[in-house]
């Protein structure tokens, strides 16, 4: 991944996917719920924490190019309609250390709620301690997959 470091600002979510939020129809969080259904479709996503690290690249956006996988359709939870996500692969660079991560986007045309803003990135990350809100990371994504651009050029494509 020959790209350029980017720095994002960790920003509060919805603690849906987490489970954190206490939602009751998401009983652990969705990221646990979805984990067996990705790795049926191939991807195994235990590695990362069961929850995601939102971050904010602004004052840019992301415009999606080719993601490494999307999943279309996909009937995670029984009584939710069936959503369709894309992974793309990224980097994260937190003291001095450099970790693999996935940036996980629930296509917002499926998603029913918890909409992010424009400048958002759901991460799937290894568990790092100490991360706070307002604590600025370095990401890094395939130029191939997703590109960071002014928010004038903004156009999210699936």
């Amino acid at each position: 991944m020959s790209s350029p470091f980017h720095t994002a600002r960790i920003v509060r979510g919805h603690r849906v996917a987490s489970g954190m939020n206490g939602d009751p129809r998401f009983p652990g969080g969705t990221i646990a719920m979805q984990l067996p259904h990705f790795l049926r479709l191939g991807l195994d996503v235990s590695r990362f924490h069961p929850g995601t690290l939102n971050v904010s690249i602004a004052p840019l956006h992301y415009r999606v190019l080719q993601p490494r996988l999307t999943f279309r359709d996909l009937q995670w939870h029984p009584s939710e309609p069936a959503e369709s996500f894309s992974f793309l692969d990224c980097k994260i660079i937190i003291a001095q250390r450099t970790h693999d991560a996935l940036i996980y986007l629930p296509h917002p045309e499926t998603k029913p709620e918890h909409f992010q803003a424009p400048d958002v990135l759901e991460l799937l990350a290894p568990w790092i301690e100490g991360l706070r809100y307002g604590d600025e990371i370095q990401i890094q994504a395939d130029p191939a997959q997703i590109v960071f651009e002014s928010a004038s050029f903004h156009q999210n494509v699936f």
